[in-house]
């Protein structure tokens, strides 16, 4: 995916691309737990965008994904905005990411560069790179003192109760020889038997079931209750030892004594003295891997001796002492019985195929998407197929090829409906579009039942209901638009199959709750066309309440950060519609938040209406500068325009930007004028102490 020579023009335009698609990936995977792009895909695009900063140097940004470890922080929003529970604490040592390589032919130039900078007679540490949520936990006098996320790799949340209450994690440690104080570092995870017994939990609770263990443990890892901490079966294994003076030469004998401690260290890793046993230990784990009682997803390569790590150093972002070897996605070979046709809230038909259930990264696959017609013909597939599977990065079934040799005669070539499955509209796509959609949003069943389901979701409206109640509902003709649900009576819950006293009432209690759910949620339950919740999160917060946003213009939506000319016309179109602006009067009646709460406190109303775009590098983090302009009257913009008040430029700032606030004349302030402006001290440089390290 590397690209081919590109003008600067298309360079940047396809930096900017990449830019945002992998920011986006990593707040579903580290923040949401809910990726949708595949590891590999991941990883070539983050190649991509790296050959283009290696081409173009000024087009990388301070904050592209090549420079900055992924955070498990959610920092889209100003902290008066946020929701956290957890305390942040600085690490100590930054926890950094590690270089992946699907190829080991770049294993063997890993071990080349190292031993054209530090000589032969090194050995490797071979281990499994579990596939789980990073955690750092540090001893004092033999005790648990404190357990860290991996947050944004300078500081994460601190979640010691919870650490506490993992099996495996012991609160004092055995034994004699322990530092006074010294930090390791590992993965939580989540046996596949524990996986399993949760997610047969939640659905039995009409829960959405976690995608994979990865999803599954970094959810767990930060719930408020240690005890369903507790519940959920999570485990530890840990890899790196940190601390002033330790008295190892090797990682090996550093991990050798963390066991004697009676700390979780993986006994399944190999000290190997050539690339040759190397790659054995890949080939051979790739395959024994499907045995194991948990998930991973690759081999982690060390330079074993503690001074020679010291010397090779570390990038901005990687140690040059270590790297990951990824496993390709697993894959099965089963058979295609039929498809479906679903036809989502938004109106999209997804074709899904039914297969003979396989076993497959841990789990029993019996659907995998088919995508769209176009991938349908690429594939080529007919009903009778035998066909390959794998999940995404592990995580979503799909079909990615056929077994031609085993097709026979019986298969039948499917037929894309021309027509909605479910409500016989005619189905239309627009171009450019690589999906059909059926148009009658308001009289198609599954698109009403999606839009209902959407809205109590968790992370919409959070009301104790499933996908299971919703059809009931719909089918008794109780409830069509979501403010029918706020009118809903316990007698008419009552009719509903298997409902009793008991569960009417918790229902009606947690619609109650409802009520209190902030804005930017509701905003996002609405369901509007590609405004998920981070993008819901920021127009709430821009615009402060619904009836600003719904007057708002396309010009005003594109200042929001995240949102461009596809959201913008989604927005606008969508409260352009009569319906929409009345299921918004009605839930208004029903008691729904419609506006942001005031920040806790507010300092001055020295920015008081202004428009402003951060860019560049501050003494102190984006995220804070942008807290003062909110606390201080002002509003973030992501975008320059004629409107915006003034660029508050840090150092190296986007060229773009600087060079369009001049074509504008707008004003361009810098750090310390800022801080004048707003009577702030201003607040001195952060420290940079602490050795760079790994995880």
């Amino acid at each position: 995916m590397n690209p081919v020579r590109m003008d600067f023009k298309t360079a940047s335009e396809r930096a900017l691309e990449l830019n945002a698609l992998l920011k986006e990936a990593n707040r579903l995977y580290y923040v949401e737990n809910a990726p949708q792009m595949s590891d590999f895909d991941y990883d070539m695009f983050m190649k991509e965008l790296a050959a283009i900063e290696a081409e173009y140097p000024v087009l990388m940004a301070p904050d592209s994904p090549t420079q900055k470890v992924g955070s498990d922080l959610d920092e889209s929003l100003s902290k008066s905005l946020r929701n956290s529970e957890f305390r942040q604490f600085e690490h100590r040592y930054p926890m950094l990411s590690l270089g992946n390589t699907y190829n080991i032919g770049e294993v063997a130039d890993f071990a080349a560069r190292a031993a054209r900078d530090i000589g032969p007679g090194f050995t490797y540490s071979c281990e499994l790179k579990f596939d789980g949520t990073a955690i750092c936990l540090t001893y004092r006098q033999g005790r648990l003192y404190r357990a860290l996320t991996r947050g944004d790799g300078t500081k994460g949340d601190d979640v010691t109760a919870n650490a506490l209450r993992i099996k495996n994690i012991p609160q004092r440690l055995i034994g004699s020889g322990w530092p006074e104080e010294f930090e390791i570092r590992g993965e939580i995870y989540m046996p596949y038997d524990d996986f399993d017994r949760l997610n047969a939990e939640r659905l039995e609770a009409e829960e959405l079931p976690f995608a994979n263990p990865r999803n599954a443990a970094s959810g767990s890892l930060k719930l408020l209750d240690p005890d369903e901490v507790a519940h959920r079966g999570l485990e530890c294994t840990l890899y790196h030892m940190l601390g002033e003076n330790l008295p190892f030469n090797t990682h090996k004998e550093a991990l050798d004594a963390a066991r004697s401690w009676g700390l979780p260290v993986s006994d399944k890793s190999r000290i190997c003295t050539s690339i040759e046993e190397v790659e054995d230990f890949i080939t051979s784990w790739d395959s024994d891997r499907k045995y194991l009682p948990f998930a991973t997803d690759g081999i982690v390569i060390k330079v074993n001796e503690l001074p020679y790590q010291q010397e090779l150093g570390y990038t901005s972002k990687f140690p040059r002492w270590a790297v990951a070897y990824k496993f390709k996605a697993e894959q099965a070979l089963t058979q295609l019985i039929s498809i479906d046709y679903q036809v989502g809230r938004t109106g999209a038909v997804t074709p899904v195929a039914n297969l003979e259930p396989v076993q497959l990264s841990g789990t029993v696959v019996k659907r995998a998407s088919l995508h769209n017609l176009d991938q349908m013909d690429l594939l080529d597939v007919r009903i009778g197929d035998f066909v390959y599977v794998e999940k995404g990065g592990e995580i979503i079934p799909k079909i990615t090829g056929i077994e031609e040799s085993r097709r026979g005669l019986g298969v039948t070539r499917p037929v894309f409906p021309s027509v909605c499955p479910d409500c016989g509209t005619p189905l239309l796509r627009d171009e450019g579009e690589a999906k059909h959609f059926c148009p009658n949003s308001t009289g198609c069943p599954m698109q009403i039942k999606g839009r209902l389901i959407h809205f109590i979701s968790r992370k919409a409206m959070n009301v104790l209901a499933g996908d299971a109640t919703i059809d009931q509902m719909y089918n008794l003709s109780l409830v069509r638009y979501p403010s029918d649900l706020y009118r809903l009576t316990k007698e008419q819950l009552l009719l509903l199959d298997g409902w009793k006293e008991r569960s009417a009432e918790r229902f009606l209690q947690s619609l109650t709750e409802s009520r209190q759910v902030s804005f930017d949620h509701v905003l996002f339950a609405l369901g509007i066309r590609y405004v998920g919740e981070t993008t819901a999160k920021a127009i709430a917060a821009h615009f402060g309440n619904i009836d600003a946003i719904m007057s708002a213009t396309r010009e005003q939506l594109l200042e929001v950060d995240t949102v461009g000319e596809v959201i913008a016309d989604s927005v606008t179109d969508f409260f352009s519609k009569d319906i929409n602006r009345e299921i918004v009067a009605s839930l208004k009646e029903a008691g729904l938040r419609f506006e942001m709460e005031a920040p806790a406190s507010k300092a001055s109303d020295a920015l008081a209406g202004a428009s402003v775009v951060v860019s560049g590098n501050f003494s102190i983090s984006r995220e804070e500068m942008k807290d003062l302009i909110v606390v201080n009257g002002g509003r973030n913009s992501s975008s320059v325009s004629a409107k915006t008040g003034f660029l508050l430029a840090g150092s190296k700032p986007g060229p773009e930007k600087v060079k369009k606030a001049e074509s504008l004349g707008v004003r361009i302030v810098g750090e310390d004028d800022f801080f004048e402006m707003i009577g702030h001290e201003s607040p001195a440089p952060a420290s940079e102490e602490g050795q760079m390290t790994l995880f």
